[in-house]
């Protein structure tokens, strides 16, 4: 199934006459490393129903950068850049409430015994509005297995001790085990704190599901609008449908590449590594394109961890949490050198524009030249998926590895058990 605009806007606008009168509302997009999940588009459309009530928009940067003005115009169009808010994960957050560590300790299969703090932009908390809409895509997602619903907000609008913990959670209990479920220890978190310290917030979620034609271009299979979990749970089932790709055999070569406008840090650009490492066989080869990237963190302290430690092996930051107070105090940096780490089962080979070939060998990454390698691998001549090269090489390749998540059967069977 496919969804037409006027199909969207005529689902979105009875939905939202379902709700009754609202007299201030916020809405909580993605930014614009989720411009395809036409979160944008649907922000429009309640900007256009709510006119001067939609009084915030406030997008769920994370630890993202802030948006710029001409990042804002491309994904929302007329909404008025007014209304945007940024959102300061390291000081505008106030806590709801804490979950126990024995919670914690027990969904992680005792990998992690913390309490977690449930953090909020303190705009949700103080801001008096009486509908929050929490807008974005649901996907397969690296830290708690599918992207959006409760995340967008405890994550998304998170400070950085909930941001940290939840990551550190997910990456001690295992990558590979999380993405591509609806259930997870990180999601079980989010929902303990939903069901427990964010009742009272008026929360109604937005989802999408975005899915790639045979031919190449992306469309909307699915539109769920609801306050509970359940619409979360119809929206990750037609996702991993529509966004998850088994294949028979490990590849034995994938090119990824990551749009300039979008992937600008290795933080975001190794979505590549993660959405594709369950498909790369063992001594595989992962080639990243990546001609906007310029920085390792989108937050100067966090790129500052990973200039320092680099990716190494799981065990290897393990021990360094362990013994450095500096990483130990950014959990989220040192789960994302995890996620991060071939663990030496494979090779990855960046190709960036802005970085230099010292600066990516640095922090244990193969290094590639940029101009040759798109010359090599021109994105605007290849296919989606199996591609057979004029000398005769086979790669795999893919055009933007937030859309989906590649793993072949054994592999993820054997994850599974």
């Amino acid at each position: 199934m496919v969804l037409d605009d006027r199909e969207v806007e005529r689902g979105l606008s009875v939905a939202l006459g379902k709700l009754g009168h609202r007299r201030k509302v916020l809405a909580i997009p993605p930014d614009i490393t989720r411009i395809h999940s036409r979160a944008g588009r649907l922000t429009e459309l309640v900007w256009e129903y709510f006119g001067e009530r939609l009084s915030d928009v406030l997008p769920a940067l994370g630890t993202h950068a802030a948006m710029t003005g001409e990042e804002i115009r491309r994904m929302f169009g007329k909404v008025p850049s007014s209304l945007f808010r940024v959102h300061d994960w390291r000081n505008d957050v106030v806590t709801l409430g804490e979950v126990p560590a024995s919670f914690v300790e027990k969904v992680s299969e005792g990998r992690v015994s913390y309490p977690w703090p449930a953090q909020v932009n303190r705009l949700l908390a103080e801001g008096g509005h009486d509908l929050i809409l929490s807008i974005g895509q649901v996907v397969p997602h690296e830290v708690v297995g599918m992207a959006n619903h409760n995340k967008n907000i405890f994550v998304g609008t998170g400070g950085p001790e909930g941001i940290n913990k939840s990551h550190f959670l997910g990456a001690a209990y295992g990558m590979e085990r999380i993405m591509g479920r609806a259930s997870s220890p990180v999601r079980e978190v989010l929902n303990y704190a939903s069901g427990h310290f964010a009742s009272g917030l008026p929360v109604v979620y937005v989802l999408t599901v975005v899915g790639r034609e045979p031919e190449g271009g992306l469309v909307l299979r699915g539109l769920y609008i609801g306050d509970d979990e359940d619409c979360f749970l119809k929206a990750a089932e037609l996702s991993l449908e529509v966004n998850f790709h088994m294949l028979t055999d490990p590849l034995r070569k994938v090119v990824v590449y990551l749009e300039p406008g979008e992937y600008k840090s290795t933080w975001l650009g190794n979505k590549s590594l993660y959405r594709t490492r369950m498909a790369l066989a063992d001594g595989g080869e992962l080639v990243v394109l990546a001609p906007g990237l310029r920085s390792f963190g989108e937050d100067p302290k966090i790129d500052r961890l990973i200039r320092e430690y680099g990716y190494r092996t799981t065990p290897e930051i393990l021990q360094a949490v362990e013994e450095r107070a500096d990483l130990r105090q950014n959990l989220s940096a040192a789960a994302h050198l995890i996620h991060g780490s071939t663990e030496g089962r494979f090779s990855m080979t960046y190709c960036p524009g802005g970085l230099t070939r010292e600066e990516i060998l640095s922090v244990n990454y193969l290094y590639g030249d940029l101009d040759v390698m798109l010359a090599r691998y021109d994105p605007y001549k290849l296919k989606e998926g199996p591609n057979i090269l004029p000398g005769g090489e086979e790669i795999y390749y893919i055009s933007n590895p937030a859309l989906g998540l590649w793993s072949w059967k054994n592999k993820f069977q054997t994850d599974s058990c």
